[in-house]
């Protein structure tokens, strides 16, 4: 067995210029085509990321995008390139599938933005299984904005905050007291299996804290129930062959936990980075480490936060810093990206966006332009392990 180690680390949303077919999909009226998330914040503020620089990420954005990237332009000395997705789709579990081998086979199903959202037969489950006798908002919505806007009446009826998005999503919304947080993961349990039916591919649990607008805050409790999916993954051909992975973050959820022997969770980035250094250090010969860091979709990207995000990149930047330092000969470190969500663009919602493969542990290699599959078809190749359907080995 080879005793290789891998580490495949996403950095959600973080995107470097607009994919090839970014003008068939939209914020608003608006194609995607010029979106360039880690690009447009650079133009923006320079940024300092010395140790993803230093892999190639500035070269990484002109390839994708042609642009240069302040504060980036390095010479490369890691493995370096730029990865465009083929799934009909631009979310979370789209990109890491692709990522793990197993492009989206469907067209997922998307909720429309009208008022009520969600056809009458979701609604009437959704009472069903709360016990209540109606559903608030209804709409597509900022999950932020979505809890100020009804908490209260929530409080005071009971009734669960359901919302979607441009995203193949239905989240749901409740207080973790006044509800009750088991409650709100058993109602987002009980209705996944009828939205996977429908191909929507997540049903999110979004719990609260707060007793009035403005007070109200997301806990870190959130659950996600996703579809299951519908080949083996990266994560599935590691354990199918006696390998030990690690799944840090979302990766137990995106995945539904098929695949994973260790589930490292946290309140925030934060905690996870320790996670990260810790099984640098600490994981298995032969191992596999999957992990995404979220809070640059979720806190900055979608509430187009330009200098957040670009504080959220310079503080993980230090992080890659620590936990490079961590490993051994032998080991393979990628990061990489599942969409783009460029705080700088209108909307509010994920953008369609080439994104970064930037490698640790072979040296300097220039790689082009590569699918998404062709980064877990590395990870295998990496690891000693049989490759997936889908991606060719870059390394």
């Amino acid at each position: 067995m080879s005793e290789n180690r891998a580490f495949l680390i996403v950095m959600d949303s973080a995107g470097i210029g607009g994919a090839p077919d970014a003008d068939r999909f939209f914020n608003g009226a608006l194609p995607d085509s010029g979106a360039n998330t880690i690009g447009h914040i650079a133009a923006a503020q320079p940024l300092n990321m010395p140790h993803l620089a230093r892999l190639g990420l500035g070269s990484a954005i002109r390839l994708a995008s042609g642009q240069d990237a302040p504060g980036l332009m390095v010479q490369p000395e890691g493995l370096w390139g730029a990865a465009t997705e083929i799934s009909p789709g631009k979310d979370t579990p789209s990109g890491h599938w692709e990522i793990a081998g197993v492009p989206v086979p469907w067209e997922w199903h998307y909720f429309p933005d009208t008022v009520p959202s969600f056809p009458a037969e979701v609604t009437q489950r959704l009472c069903e299984l709360a016990g209540t006798e109606g559903i608030l908002a209804n709409c597509h919505a900022s999950g932020t904005q979505v809890i100020d806007d009804f908490g209260v009446e929530h409080i005071r009826t009971g009734w669960p905050i359901c919302y979607t998005s441009v995203d193949s999503v239905l989240q749901i919304a409740a207080h973790e007291e006044h509800f009750g947080l088991d409650r709100l993961i058993a109602l987002c349990e009980g209705i996944a299996p009828m939205l996977h039916r429908m191909r929507v591919g997540r049903a999110i649990a979004r719990p609260f804290l707060g007793e009035t607008p403005g007070q109200f805050k997301r806990t870190p409790n959130r659950r996600d129930f996703a579809i299951a999916p519908p080949a083996d993954t990266i994560l599935d051909i590691a354990t199918k062959a006696g390998r030990v992975t690690h799944a840090i973050g979302k990766i137990g959820d995106i995945f539904s936990h098929r695949g994973i022997s260790h589930l490292h969770k946290g309140k925030s980035d934060a905690d996870l980075a320790e996670h990260l250094v810790r099984l640098g250090q600490e994981a298995e010969p032969g191992s596999l480490t999957f992990a995404n860091f979220v809070e640059f979709d979720t806190n900055f990207g979608h509430r187009r936060d330009v200098p957040g995000y670009a504080a959220q990149l310079e503080w993980f930047d230090a992080v890659a810093g620590r936990f490079l330092a961590t490993l051994r000969p032998g080991d393979l470190a990628i990061f990489t990206a599942d969409h783009g969500n460029d705080p700088s663009w209108p909307g509010t919602d994920h953008t369609r966006e080439r994104v970064p493969v930037l490698g640790y542990g072979l040296g300097s290699r220039a790689v082009g332009n590569v699918g998404y599959s062709d980064i877990g078809a590395s990870v295998m190749a990496h690891l000693g392990l049989p490759k997936t359907q889908h991606g060719q080995s870059f390394i």
